[in-house]
């Protein structure tokens, strides 16, 4: 079954916690984990940062929720436990406890107050993720714009300014040696298929050949196997392969199979290697998400 939202783990957590005793976070991850029959797929599916699990954010936050209305509360470090008031809400067996229920607690009335306003309140009712999973997805969202917005502008430059882009690129990511170095290589038409020649690293110690395509055409098979006849010709062993467009899948299974080590590059690929390198867009802003550091206030 899909991953619960975080309002609809919130009663079974309360219930969880029901028995008065002292739980760990890591208990109630695996009790809900367990309580919704989720898969080990489902257990390990992490958010879009692959910093941590969606189980694991969704139960924290139920848990943050039901401590802010005064259901629940910490008992030392990622621990917790019911409050009597959590034991009456229990006692009147819910049917379900969401924000709109816990509006009913003044203190978590205060805590809503602090961060959003009326108007922002209503619309989070029917929210299904958490704010740091929105934040999460938002950031997705605009860097999928972004990518693709990119690739279109990439597709629409001149044969020139993609091969000054691709440049750029492998020497933002640590190839080529020096910009006019890099520049040099690669303008260098070669045989059989190749652009172009690349330093591995500063000092030249091996090279990297290039094919750069702008194509709007899936490249095939063919066109990757005259790359490296190209390559053992030059006796070469290393190749990257570049395309604004994508590769057939007999293309990507025929690289496994062969002893030279080529890689395939396509549009997608490219447009976030040049995101994640800062190559053909800039900074707006940033953002830090911070949490309380628990270890700071524990009294020896």
């Amino acid at each position: 079954m899909p991953i619960p939202d975080y309002q609809t783990i919130m009663l079974p957590l309360l219930k969880f916690a029901g028995d008065k005793k002292e739980h760990s976070i890591r208990e109630a991850i695996e009790y809900i984990a367990n309580a919704f029959n989720l898969s080990e797929e489902e257990r390990r599916e992490v958010l879009p940062s692959g910093q941590q699990y969606i189980i694991d954010n969704r139960v924290g936050w139920a848990r943050t929720y039901l401590k802010k209305a005064g259901l629940l509360e910490s008992t030392k470090r990622s621990y917790f436990k019911i409050t009597d008031l959590g034991l009456e809400v229990l006692q009147k067996n819910p049917e379900e406890i969401n924000v709109k229920f816990l509006e009913q607690f003044p203190q978590f009335i205060e805590f809503r107050n602090l961060h959003k306003e009326k108007e922002e309140e209503k619309e989070e009712e029917n929210l299904t993720q958490t704010p740091q999973e929105l934040l999460e997805y938002g950031y997705q969202s605009i860097k999928k714009d972004l990518a693709s917005e990119l690739l279109n502008l990439v597709k629409k430059a001149s044969p020139r300014f993609f091969e000054k882009l691709v440049v750029e690129l492998l020497i933002k990511m640590g190839y080529g040696g020096s910009l006019k170095d890099a520049g040099k290589a690669i303008g260098q038409s070669g045989d059989g298929g190749i652009d172009g020649i690349i330093k591995e690293d500063k000092l030249g110690l091996d090279v990297i050949y290039i094919q750069a395509k702008r194509w709007e055409n899936v490249v095939g098979s063919k066109e990757v196997r005259n790359f490296v006849g190209g390559l053992a010709g030059q006796r070469a062993s290393k190749g990257v392969f570049i395309t604004t467009s994508n590769f057939t899948k007999d293309a990507l299974e025929y690289v496994k199979t062969i002893p030279h080590k080529v890689i395939l590059i396509d549009g997608e690929t490219l447009t976030q290697l040049m995101i994640e390198n800062d190559v053909g867009v800039s900074k707006i802003t940033s953002y830090d998400i911070k949490k309380i550091d628990s270890d700071y206030f524990e009294e020896e």
